[in-house]
C-alpha cells in the first residue's frame, strides 16, 4: 500500500523520515489485525525511525497486557512527532494499569515533545484519573507553549463538559 499525494504532502510538512508511504490510520490498523499482536515485531518497527509507517504501527502490535509504565514512558519519550505519541497514547498506552505514573512523569519534563505526550495521554484516559489530568493540564497550558496550548485547552474543555454532564445527572437523579 502507498499513498503518494498524502507522502509527499507530510513532506513538505517536514515530517522526519527518510521513508513515508502515507498510509492512513484505518489501513494501518488493517495491517496490524492481520499480523496480531507480536512484541518482538512492534519493538523492531519502533526502533525504524526512518520509516513513519514502522513507528505508527508499533503500537498496535505491543500486546497491552505485557506493557510496563516504564516501558510506556520510553515509547513516548523516544517519540520523534506528535503524531507517533497519539496513536501510541490512543492504541496502547492507555491501557497500562498505572498511566498516571508515566503522565506525572513525562509531565515534569523540560522538553514540550514529552509534555505534550502527558496531555495526549491524559486525553486518553478520562474519566480516569480526571483531577490529575486536569491538574497536568491546567500547568502546562500556563506555559503558553505552541505545541502544547491546543491539546490542554481541547482536554481542559472535555474535562469542564464532563463534569457539567454528571452535575446535570446527579440533578436529574434527585
Amino acid at each position: 500500500m502507498r499513498n503518494g499525494a498524502v507522502a509527499e504532502s507530510l513532506r513538505r510538512q517536514g515530517a522526519p523520515y527518510r521513508i513515508i508511504f502515507g498510509l492512513n490510520l484505518p489501513q494501518l490498523s488493517e495491517i496490524a489485525r492481520d499480523f496480531g499482536p507480536d512484541a518482538d515485531l512492534a519493538i523492531l518497527l519502533r526502533d525504524n525511525t526512518t520509516t513513519r509507517e514502522s513507528m505508527l504501527i508499533a503500537p498496535m502490535l505491543y500486546p497491552a497486557d505485557s506493557l510496563t509504565a516504564g516501558q510506556a514512558y520510553e515509547w513516548l519519550a523516544d517519540a520523534p512527532t506528535t503524531e507517533v505519541i497519539d496513536v501510541a497514547c490512543l492504541k496502547l498506552i492507555r491501557h497500562i494499569p498505572e498511566p498516571y505514573e508515566v503522565i506525572s512523569r513525562l509531565a515534569g519534563s523540560e522538553i514540550p515533545l514529552h509534555r505534550y505526550a502527558a496531555i495526549r495521554l491524559g486525553a486518553n484516559i478520562l474519566p480516569d484519573c480526571m483531577d490529575l489530568v486536569e491538574k497536568t493540564a491546567r500547568r502546562e497550558s500556563q506555559r503558553q507553549d505552541n505545541m502544547t496550548l491546543g491539546a490542554c485547552l481541547m482536554l481542559l474543555d472535555d474535562i469542564e463538559w464532563r463534569r457539567e454532564e454528571c452535575r446535570q445527572d446527579n440533578t436529574e437523579h434527585m
